[in-house]
Formats: structure tokens, C-alpha cells, sequence
């Protein structure tokens, strides 16, 4: 065998083993590089060529030409090969057995200002109140004019305002917006509910900045105030889920007359305990503001208070949450914490 041939069968030998120790594409194109590329070991024995006899150039350049045409498919055929297992590969990397059972994920749940909202909204529904809804950012006609609370009046310093840089426009510091507003749009007779947020300036552990109201209200014919009695005292029993006792205060508030506040017997201890936390031993707990609708807060609903009259109330949704979980601190309410609010005997 003459030199040349020796060395193709050496060059194809050597080409067979590092084939076969090749376990993927980046390994294959080390082996094309070191076999074709530019300064690789085929290509080099190619230069060489013009150094041999004229006579045995032929023969040389054709073996090692079919050398190169082997490498090349082999190295084309090993690339389809590592190609289809690597798919599979990350096929299977990817996929999902359908036979194992769920890992599941833990249950979301409203917030317990939340749950509460959807609980008296639903109560009132149940009476055949509307819900409806308006801006948190109010101007000072519907947030405190139509509510018989003029300029200078000093029930707006029991609401200590947040007042915007744009002149007349503040944040609402309670949901009465609301009802002057449905009443400028729907007219008499109205039953409506108002749950949202609102803004004072106070913060301590029984009042927050931000806070939560549902305000009510109905206005019909004959409207009496029975009716409101009743039909709170049948919102405190289902909210609270078993009958409680009731009693009236006189109060003053300027958009209602006779105004009144309603409180509960202790849904703790039922004035039995007079060490209780809840109801600081008096056996009764405040829950909201009521009366009957001023007549001029009617006329600038443009309703006539000469043929309808009616009644509405006020509370905070807040402290409805801290008396049915049997909260202390309203701030814990605010404070995002993830394990109290998914915690057993609050939701």
C-alpha cells in the first residue's frame, strides 16, 4: 500500500473512533473542525497533494476526496441522529404525565371587609334594594351642599376632609354622594344601597384613613319610622346570625330628621360580662347612624318632600368585620398579612 493510502486508512480509522466517542451536535462540530475545517487535518493532506510525482497526484487527490465525501456524510447522518434525540430529549423534559395526580394550589379568599360587603349587599338585596356605586374623588355640591351641610356648617368638621389641589374636589368622606346621585338620576320611589371606600383624616386603632361604608336609602310614599327599624333590625340579626336586641338614640346628623343611632346587645357577651372587651362591660355595641331624609336633601335630589319622604342609614363595613371576627385593632384590617387573613375563624 502506498504512502498515501496508508494515510487515508489512518485518517479514516481516527475519523471512526472520535465518531463513535461523539455523544452530541457540539461534539460533531468539533470533529468537522478538526477534519474540514480551514486548517484541519483533511483539508491540510488536500495542500499536500502538490508535493507528490505528477503520476501520483491522481490518485491521491481521488482517494482523499472520497475520504472527505465519507467524513461528511457520516457527520451529516450522526447530526440527524443527536438532532431526533435531543427533540426527544427535551420532549420529554417538557412533558406532563397525565396519570400523576395534581399538586393542587392553596384556595384563594375575600378579604374580610370584603366577605362582609358581599354579605350586607346581599342582605339588603334579599329587602329589594339596588346596589349602585360613584366616584371616590367627589366635588363639594354632592358631597356636602345636597346633604344639607352648607359652607361654614360645623358638622364638616366631624369629617375631617382630604381636599385635592384642583379647587372643589376632595376625596369622599362617605358614600351619601352616592344616593344624591341616584336620586338625580332615578327619581322616586328608590331603594339603594352604597358600599365603598371612604377618606377621612384619622388613623388609631379604631380608625383608619381609608375605611369602608354602606350607606342606605328608601324613598316612597308614607315612609315611617317603623320602617327602618324593622328593616334594620332584620339586617342585624342576619348579619350577625341569631337575634339581638336593639335600641335608638336620639342623634343629629343634618341630613336626616329625627336622627337617631342604632345599638345592638353585645354580640359577645350579651351585657352578661361586665369585664367584656367588646362592649367595655355596657352590654351594648354602637353599629350605625340612621333617621329619616331631611327634606331639603329630597329637593336637591329633585324629588318633592311635600308627596315623598323616606329614611337612611350609615355604617363602616370595618367595624361590622372587627365585631363579627372579634377584632380588637382595626388596623390589622390593612396591614396585608397573608396568615391572619387566611387564618381560621376569620374567613
Amino acid at each position: 500500500m502506498s504512502d498515501h493510502r496508508q494515510d487515508v486508512q489512518q485518517m479514516r480509522e481516527a475519523f471512526a473512533v472520535a465518531l463513535a466517542e461523539a455523544d452530541g451536535s457540539d461534539q460533531l462540530e468539533a470533529l468537522r473542525v478538526r477534519f474540514l475545517g480551514k486548517k484541519g487535518e483533511l483539508t491540510s493532506a488536500l495542500k499536500s497533494l502538490g508535493r507528490l510525482p505528477a503520476e501520483e497526484r491522481p490518485e491521491a487527490g481521488a482517494a482523499w476526496n472520497a475520504l472527505r465525501g465519507e467524513i461528511e456524510r457520516a457527520l451529516e447522518s450522526a447530526k440527524s441522529r443527536f438532532r431526533l434525540l435531543e427533540a426527544e430529549a427535551e420532549e420529554h423534559r417538557q412533558s406532563v404525565d397525565v396519570t400523576q395526580p395534581g399538586c393542587g394550589r392553596p384556595y384563594g379568599a375575600f378579604h374580610p371587609v370584603v366577605q362582609v360587603m358581599h354579605d350586607v349587599v346581599d342582605i339588603f338585596v334579599g329587602l329589594g334594594f339596588s346596589v349602585a356605586s360613584g366616584p371616590e374623588i367627589e366635588d363639594d355640591f354632592h358631597n356636602f351642599e345636597a346633604l344639607n351641610i352648607p359652607p361654614h356648617h360645623p358638622a364638616r368638621d366631624m369629617q375631617d376632609t382630604f381636599y385635592l389641589e384642583r379647587k372643589g374636589l376632595l376625596l369622599r368622606t362617605h358614600t351619601s354622594p352616592v344616593q344624591v346621585r341616584s336620586m338625580l338620576r332615578h327619581g322616586a320611589p328608590l331603594r339603594v344601597v352604597c358600599p365603598g371606600k371612604v377618606y377621612r383624616r384619622d388613623s388609631d386603632p379604631t380608625h383608619s384613613p381609608m375605611f369602608h361604608q354602606l350607606e342606605g336609602l328608601l324613598v316612597d310614599e308614607d315612609v315611617s319610622v317603623a320602617d327602618i327599624k324593622g328593616c334594620l333590625e332584620v339586617f342585624v340579626n342576619e348579619i350577625f346570625g341569631r337575634p339581638l336586641k336593639a335600641r335608638y338614640r336620639s342623634s343629629f346628623f343634618p341630613f336626616t330628621e329625627p336622627s337617631m343611632e342604632m345599638d345592638v346587645e353585645c354580640v359577645a357577651c350579651s351585657g352578661r360580662d361586665s369585664s367584656c372587651r367588646i362592649c367595655k362591660g355596657t352590654g351594648w355595641l354602637e353599629i350605625m347612624g340612621l333617621g329619616m331624609v331631611h327634606p331639603n336633601v329630597l329637593r336637591s335630589g329633585r324629588i318633592d318632600p311635600e308627596r315623598y319622604n323616606g329614611f337612611a342609614w350609615g355604617m363602616g363595613l370595618d367595624r361590622i368585620a372587627m365585631l363579627k371576627y372579634g377584632l380588637n385593632d382595626l388596623r390589622v384590617l390593612f396591614q396585608g398579612d397573608a396568615a391572619f387573613l387566611s387564618s381560621g375563624g376569620v374567613l
